[in-house]
This record gives C-alpha cells, sequence and structure tokens, in this order.
C-alpha cells in the first residue's frame, strides 16, 4: 500500500473509525455514576414497601407432624431442603424455599480462580398469591412442603414442589432437566388460579445478578448488557438503564462476555419492564437486573410454561433455545453490524472448519488468517499495482508541479488531466486498504464473543480470549493501555512499523510533511488500542502483517513490472478517452474555482 496523499486521508479514515468504536463501546460507563444513586434509591424504596407489606401478614407456622403449612411462613421459620438434579453439562441446585432453581454449576468452564462457574447463585424469580382472607403472599418466602422426584422419561429427570393454599388451592412448580441441555423446563400449574391470581394476572419479578468470571472486571463489565426478544425481534440495552416494553416479551437475559442466564416464556409475557445496572465498584459484581414481567392466566387451571437458560454464549447451542437468542453472541451490533453477515456465513463457518482439523486454536487462527490473505489478494495486488503506476508518474507530476508553483487548483486540473490519460485511478491504492476495514471489525467482534476461544493457551498466551501479558506494571496507563504489557500487542505494533518504513522506502520523496510521520502515529495509535484487546486478534493482527510484508516482496520484486507498467500507460494515452460524469463535474468545478482566484487577484492588482 502506498503512502501517498490518498493512502494517508485512509490511515485517517482507519484511525478515525477505531476511536469511534471504542468511544462508542465505552461512552455508557460515563452515566453510571449519576444513574447509581438512583438505582439504590429506588431499591431501598421497594425493599422498605416489601418489609412493610410482609409485616403485617401474620406469620405461619410448619405443623412437625403432618408437615403441611398451617398459616403465612415468616422468614425465619423457613427450612431449606436443598436438592439436585445434574446431567453432563450441568448440576442445578434446587431449594424448596420458593421451589425454585437456587444455582446451577457449570461443568465444562471454570472462572478466573480455576473454579467451576456459577450462575444464578443470587438471583430470585416471585409472584404473589392470593391465600384467602384479603392476604397476599410472595412465592420465594413460601415453604413447600411437598417434593416429589418424578420418574424419569427419556432421560429427562423431573423434580416437582407443592404448595396448597389454607383455601384449598395448589401450586405446583415442576422441573425437567434433558441429557446434555444448559436449559432448565419449568411449568408452573395453578390450580383455581381465578382466586390465587388478582384478575388473573401473573405478575413474575425475576432479579438476577451477574459475577466475575473472566480476569478483570472492568472488561468483562463493558462487554455485560441486557439483552431481550419483543414482539419476535431481538434487541438489547447497553447504555440505557431501563426499558419499558411495549410489545409482548418471549424472553429476557442478563448477559455477561460468554455466559447467560436467560428467562424465556413459551407463551410470551404480554407486557413488562427492566431496570439494570452495570456496577462500577471494586467488587467481583458486574451487574443486576431488575424485571416485572406480567401475563394472563386465563381459565381456573392453568400451566404456564417457562424455561431457565444458564448456561454459555454459544451460537449454536443459544440458537435451539428460542427465536432469536444466538444473537445474544455479538457477532455485530449498531454501527457495526454491517460485519454480522460477515462473521455468520464467512468467518464462523470457516473458523468451525478449521477447528475441526486443527487442535489447538491459536493455528486456527494463524490458517484463517491466511484464509482471509488470500482471499484479500486480488485488492492486496490492485494496492500494489496502482503504487506502482503512481511511482512511474512521479516524475511528470513533479514537472507539473514545479512548472504551476503554487498555484494548488491548477495543479489539480492537470494532476487530473494526466490521471484520465494514463488511465491511472488515483483512489486504488487506498480503497483496498478501506475495504479491509469491516474485516478487522467482524474479527474484534468475532474473537471478543467467541466462546471457543476462553481458556485456549498458546505460545505464552494463556487465554486467546483475553490479552497475553509478559509483565505486569506496578501502575496502569490511561487510554486503554492498562497495567500491563502484551507481547502480541507489541509484535504487531513492530510489523506495523515496518510495513509503513517498508512503503515508505518504496515510495517517491513526498513534499507533504506528515507522511514522515506517518510510520511512527499508526503503530504508536495501535499500541494502545491493542494492549487489551484479546490475543487472538493481536496474534491474527501479527500474522497479517508478516503476510503482507511476504506479499508486498513478492509482487514488488517478482510480479510487478515498471517498464510494462510505463509501456500499458503510453497505450492508454493514446487511445481516445471518454469523460465520466463525474470527472466532467470535477473539471468544471475546478475551473469555476480558478476563475474565481484569477478576478480576486486581478481586483487586488
Amino acid at each position: 500500500m502506498n503512502t501517498d496523499k490518498n493512502t494517508v486521508i485512509g490511515f485517517i479514515l482507519l484511525a478515525g473509525l477505531f476511536f469511534m468504536y471504542f468511544w462508542y463501546t465505552n461512552k455508557q460507563q460515563t452515566d453510571l455514576a449519576t444513574y447509581k444513586k438512583h438505582f439504590d434509591d429506588s431499591v431501598a424504596m421497594v425493599k422498605a414497601t416489601a418489609e412493610k407489606t410482609a409485616a403485617l401478614q401474620n406469620p405461619v407456622k410448619l405443623d412437625s407432624t403432618s408437615g403441611a403449612i398451617a398459616n403465612i411462613p415468616s422468614a425465619d421459620s423457613i427450612k431449606e431442603q436443598i436438592t439436585y438434579l445434574e446431567n453432563e453439562v450441568v448440576k442445578v441446585k434446587f431449594s424448596n424455599k420458593g421451589g425454585q432453581v437456587a444455582e446451577v454449576t457449570l461443568k465444562n468452564y471454570t472462572n478466573y480462580k480455576k473454579e467451576l462457574v456459577k450462575l444464578g447463585d443470587s438471583s430470585s424469580l416471585n409472584y404473589a398469591i392470593n391465600i384467602g382472607d384479603n392476604k397476599t403472599l410472595q412465592v420465594n418466602q413460601v415453604l413447600f412442603p411437598t417434593m416429589t422426584m418424578l420418574p424419569s422419561e427419556n432421560g429427562i429427570q423431573k423434580i416437582e414442589y407443592t404448595y396448597t393454599t389454607p383455601t384449598g388451592k395448589t401450586i405446583r412448580h415442576q422441573f425437567s432437566l434433558q441429557p446434555k441441555k444448559y436449559n432448565i423446563d419449568w411449568n408452573i400449574q395453578f390450580e383455581g388460579a381465578d382466586q390465587l391470581l388478582t384478575n388473573q394476572q401473573l405478575n413474575v419479578n425475576w432479579d438476577v445478578h451477574a459475577y466475575q468470571q473472566e480476569r478483570t472486571t472492568v472488561y468483562e463489565r463493558q462487554m455485560s448488557n441486557i439483552c431481550f426478544s419483543e414482539g419476535g425481534e431481538f434487541d438489547y440495552i447497553s447504555s440505557n438503564t431501563s426499558k419499558a416494553f411495549e410489545k409482548p416479551i418471549q424472553w429476557v437475559g442478563l448477559v455477561q462476555q460468554f455466559f447467560t442466564t436467560t428467562l424465556i416464556a413459551k407463551e410470551g409475557f404480554a407486557t413488562g419492564n427492566i431496570n439494570w445496572e452495570r456496577k462500577i465498584d471494586s467488587s467481583e459484581g458486574l451487574a443486576t437486573l431488575q424485571s416485572q414481567l406480567q401475563t394472563k392466566v386465563p381459565g381456573a387451571n392453568h400451566t404456564v410454561a417457562l424455561s431457565l437458560y444458564y448456561g454459555p454464549n454459544d451460537f449454536q447451542i443459544l440458537k435451539t433455545q428460542a427465536p432469536e437468542m444466538e444473537k445474544i453472541v455479538n457477532l455485530g451490533r449498531d454501527l457495526y453490524s454491517f460485519v454480522r453477515p460477515i462473521n455468520k456465513y464467512i468467518l464462523m463457518p470457516v473458523f468451525d472448519f478449521i477447528a475441526g482439523f486443527v487442535k489447538n486454536f491459536g493455528w486456527v487462527v494463524l490458517w484463517l488468517t491466511i484464509f482471509i490473505r488470500l482471499v484479500t489478494s486480488p485488492l492486496t495486488y490492485s494496492s500494489y499495482l496502482s503504487s506502482a503506476k503512481m511511482k512511474v508518474l512521479k516524475p511528470e507530476l513533479d514537472g507539473i508541479k514545479k512548472k504551476l508553483g503554487d498555484d494548488q487548483q491548477g495543479f489539480a486540473m492537470e494532476q487530473m488531466k494526466l490521471f484520465r490519460e494514463a488511465g491511472v485511478n488515483p483512489l486504488g491504492g487506498c480503497i483496498p486498504a478501506l475495504l479491509q476495514i469491516p474485516i478487522f471489525f467482524a474479527l474484534y467482534s468475532f474473537f471478543n464473543s467467541n466462546i471457543s476461544l476462553r481458556g485456549q493457551s498458546f505460545l505464552w498466551s494463556h487465554d486467546l480470549s483475553s490479552y497475553d501479558s509478559i509483565y505486569t506494571l506496578p501502575f496502569t496507563i490511561p487510554m486503554g493501555f492498562g497495567n500491563h504489557i502484551s507481547l502480541f500487542t507489541l509484535l504487531a505494533v513492530i510489523t506495523s512499523f515496518l510495513m509503513s518504513i517498508y512503503n515508505m522506502a518504496m515510495t517517491p520523496t513526498q513534499d507533504n510533511p506528515a507522511l514522515k510521520y506517518m510510520p511512527y502515529i499508526f503503530p504508536f495509535m495501535l499500541l494502545f488500542i491493542f494492549n487489551g484487546l484479546p490475543s487472538a486478534l493481536t496474534w491474527y493482527y501479527t500474522v497479517s502483517n508478516v503476510i503482507t510484508l511476504l506479499m508486498q516482496l513478492v509482487i514488488q520484486k517478482f510480479i510487478i513490472n515498471h517498464d510494462k507498467i510505463l509501456a500499458g500507460i503510453e497505450v492508454k494515452r493514446k487511445t481516445p478517452k471518454k469523460k465520466s460524469n463525474w470527472q466532467s463535474k470535477y473539471e468544471q468545478m475546478m475551473e469555476a474555482q480558478k476563475k474565481v482566484k484569477d478576478l480576486k487577484e486581478k481586483t487586488k492588482k
């Protein structure tokens, strides 16, 4: 790629896109401090109201003889009974307090402490029920006296909690766990829903807390957000802290970088709203979600079918859970949604295909890089060919500039005329580079969200989904650098610097002083941008730079023939030219500007 004027513009555009992207993904952090106080006050108000309501209710006592609940249970009288269901991928802890999931352990994933990942350990799902005498009860405070292990069918394990109110109405929470599945199906069965629920409406309150699983909370918090399906369409919130649903809700999930806790309503919730907070303190907490979801329960006897997903952000697994749920995996959103097709239909299939043969994911990234460079090699060749043509025309351009002196408009017109006669596209060396920008952003999204890279070691990197570190600094450097030094980042910066130096050596002397500093400015910018990014991405960039350098040497030394290029330009000059509309309008504009300038100079005289 030729570091001429147009290439400088390309570099500036590239740098602008880099900084715009990282500014966009980090700007939500600035509003959190203001919101936190408002959020905490709201939570305190809700808790105070709930405690006041509970204090007005009569306590329930457990009949030690029958084990049945004679009245409303108080928190102090509840004695939890824990039961487990387990398959190949999860171990699910159930509690008879509320008759719900208390914790899920993922058996195939460990956290930064090398402990098994646990989700839902501080979550709560609640709804109010009428128990007679104008009294209500929060179900998460109910001691379900009856727990039954139902017979397994086709390897599906089932457990059922039953509670009967003093008026004889029954609620059953039935859970089922299939082999090799992360989701727990949950059926809430009402017998007497017309009396148990006010206006026969089920008001579900689902509170979820997410905790650190990766190396640093800062980056994992940045990757955390709320995803949901509203009206059958996927959406998410990241910087906003609340959302009122206007259409039916199919599912809502608190999403971490690589794991998700999601509530799925198989028949959908009619309305609802959510509030969430991304933590800003020094704790291991990432985010909290408070959701209020409502649905109608028709008839006296009815079953509400729900599902709880506690598992990895794996594209193929999420695709089987609910419509649009695979979009939890961020392959490109908002301003960068244009890269999603690149990831979904090109990079992901190729990556998975290579991973089927190559077991070490570092080498998978290398072969993926080779594939990308081969696919984009025609663009690379076009760029170098354009640079070679510009180099051949450089003596004539210098002559025109010397002849016209400081007349920039006149020089631009003559330059355009020369390019048209020679059949040279002045943007030929810049456009191919710009066309490769989407590939970089696609890979940024892909490597950040690809759980198969998580925990995979390669060379000195212990985790390709996170940055590699060869030295930890006793202080933190701002602007995204952090408190560590990444060797893959250094290699990416060094190879970028070598590329710039090589291109400068292949480019004739330029009068633009900015070109003298380009070999230093862009690599220096990359040092701050790349140091905290996944090592898979910086490894890709390093390999890509090395391949580009080799391609430059081969193309420049053995493929491009400058004498043939010059001969081709002479042939083009003799061929009759037809101006394009753009060229005609451009020349007319330059002519008009030149006339205005000449008129101003005559007026001054």
